[in-house]
């Protein structure tokens, strides 16, 4: 069986340096915002080309805060518009939520999935304040666009760069792309934990400082609360397995960028639609998203055959119960890609003859 996501050869290299941060660890006896923590909060500024990063629990609570830091700035107020793409993970939306702002779903573009900037402006209205930019399956959104509507109406730009750790457009990377950056480092990412964590990127020195206090209970000084904080901080330990593996982020994108070349040009099926792909490093290919009209039979094919795949994701946002007040919109593009997207195996680990295999298996599907 070829794997989905082998996550333990994935993290198999690193053992034995796990093993040594995880002695230190245990030696040293301090188990919270420690020296690793300090560390990566460096080490992955430095490598998006930030001022600022701010190790926190997840992803989720990673733009959650930063809505609720630019709240507390007093740059948004409860209840303004966020624009955002209609076909994300729920989690993009349930951050605005819960920072009290109200999202305003928007149909992506058919050919890379990500979010239109031609449809920002027909949705802009006078409430709008912010948009959150979704960098879909490692592949960074038009921000030259994007960015530049921002400035003319003085809109935030917050990017949701969960699935993009490393993808670069001129020369900058994805987290120094807008005002603040949401990353989440869940163990299936690109640069993945070994559980739960998050973090923020910014060049905004007093965001920072807010949300630096923000996720350790609204405060800077002990017992001293300036902010109705939350408890979100990243765990020392993640920290320092993430240390390990950050040097090691580049080679293993471009290993998943020359899978993914393979698989564009050699899977030739015309019940099957391939990703777009300009060739530059603005994918790194978190995910690769096919799509076909037949994706239960093809996925149950796959299955016979011994490949895993994945849905990402087969129920839009719009269409959850939880969100039950967006069950009456209708995203017809969205909506036809959930029903036909379907996620292939990539990840360093994957070999040529496993790359091999499922290229002909595709192929021979009919």
């Amino acid at each position: 069986m070829i794997q989905f996501l082998d996550l333990h050869k994935i993290n198999e290299p690193y053992e034995a340096l796990f093993q040594e941060k995880l002695k230190t660890f245990l030696d040293k006896g301090w188990y919270i915002l420690g020296n690793e923590v300090t560390a990566f909060e460096q080490n992955f500024a430095a490598y998006c080309g930030t001022k600022y990063c701010i190790g926190v629990g997840n992803g989720l609570d990673a733009l959650t805060l930063i809505f609720k830091a630019y709240i507390e700035l007093g740059k948004l107020q409860k209840g303004d518009e966020v624009l955002v793409p209609a076909n994300t993970y729920i989690a993009s939306i349930l951050a605005i939520l819960q920072a009290d702002l109200v999202p305003v779903l928007i149909e992506p573009d058919a050919k890379t999935f990500n979010l239109n900037p031609e449809l920002i402006a027909e949705n802009k209205t006078s409430k709008t304040k912010a948009i959150l930019v979704v960098h879909l399956y490692g592949q960074l959104a038009d921000m030259d666009k994007i960015n530049a509507f921002a400035k003319q109406n003085n809109l935030l730009v917050i990017e949701d760069a969960a699935q993009a750790h490393g993808a670069e457009s001129n020369r900058k990377k994805a987290g120094n792309l807008g005002n603040a950056a949401g990353f989440s480092f869940y163990p299936s990412k690109n640069l993945g934990a070994l559980g739960d964590a998050g973090a923020i990127t910014t060049n905004d020195g007093n965001l920072a400082q807010v949300l630096f206090s923000l996720r350790n209970y609204g405060s800077e000084v002990k017992y001293h609360n300036d902010f109705i904080g939350v408890n979100s901080r990243l765990d020392e330990l993640q920290a320092a397995f993430l240390n390990v593996k950050l040097p090691h982020l580049d080679k293993e994108n471009q290993i998943r960028i020359a899978i993914a070349k393979r698989y564009l040009s050699e899977i030739k099926n015309d019940k099957i639609s391939l990703p777009f792909y300009d060739n530059s490093q603005n994918h790194v290919f978190h995910l690769f998203v096919i799509r076909t009209q037949k994706r239960d039979e093809l996925q149950n094919y796959l299955t016979e055959n011994g490949i895993q795949t994945q849905i990402h994701y087969p129920i839009p946002p719009h269409k959850q119960k939880a969100l039950k007040h967006f069950n009456h919109l209708s995203f017809p593009i969205t909506e036809k890609m959930h029903d036909e997207v379907l996620s292939l195996p990539i990840s360093p680990v994957l070999t040529d003859d496993e790359v091999d295999f499922v290229i002909k298996t595709i192929n021979r599907f009919s």
